[in-house]
Formats: structure tokens, C-alpha cells, sequence
């Protein structure tokens, strides 16, 4: 059965530091898509960062470039985002997802909150 849980949110102040971690069994991260999405109160959920299955590239929506880091263990089979320099914006509910063929599975997510 695969399974995806999302755990290190929290409240932060601003310009603190958060790391997420997305755990998954069922599957192996290695061979999938691993993405993180934020869906902020009252809006669409949107696209934070995607590491690729072959190779490890990554990408970033732009608001969160040069803040935040995706990056996967994949012995722990985790992916993280280590998220810099939060802003009260990126407050939100995070989810992590998996994609392959067409498929995607998804987490429940974990709250972020970025205020003083």
C-alpha cells in the first residue's frame, strides 16, 4: 500500500527556517517524481518544488527559489524541503506527492505557519 506522511511543520517566525520530511512506503522514492505542493487558506493548491527521478534535477516556483531545497535520501526512502529565510507568504499547507505514469499519490499534509 503506498503511503506518503509529511511531518517538521510548525509555527515559525519570520525569516526562520523550517525542514519538512515526506515518508513513504509502499514504494520507492528513487523511481518516482517527488514533488511538494502548498495550498494557502482561501486558494489554489500550487506547485513549491519537484526533484526528478533520473538524475535528481530540480525545479522551483519562483517565489521560493534560492529559499527553499528539495532533495531526497534515498536508503531512508524520504524526500525533504528545507525551507530558509519563511516568509508570512509561504504560510500554507504543505503535501507531498509522488508521480509515475500518469499516476500521482499524495500525503495529507502539514501545516506551515510563518508568523511573529
Amino acid at each position: 500500500q503506498v503511503q506518503l506522511v509529511e511531518s517538521g511543520g510548525g509555527l515559525v517566525q519570520p525569516g526562520g527556517a523550517l525542514r519538512l520530511s515526506c515518508a513513504a512506503s509502499g514504494f520507492r522514492v528513487s523511481i518516482y517524481a517527488m514533488s511538494w505542493y502548498r495550498q494557502a487558506r482561501g486558494k489554489d493548491r500550487e506547485l513549491v518544488a519537484t526533484i526528478t527521478s533520473t538524475g535528481g534535477s530540480t525545479n522551483y516556483e519562483d517565489s521560493v527559489k534560492g529559499r527553499f531545497t528539495i532533495s531526497r535520501d534515498n536508503a531512508k526512502n524520504t524526500v525533504y524541503l528545507q525551507m530558509n529565510s519563511l516568509k508570512p507568504e509561504d504560510t500554507a499547507v504543505y503535501y507531498c506527492a509522488a508521480s509515475r505514469y500518469g499516476m500521482t499519490y499524495w500525503g495529507k499534509g502539514t501545516l506551515v505557519t510563518v508568523s511573529s
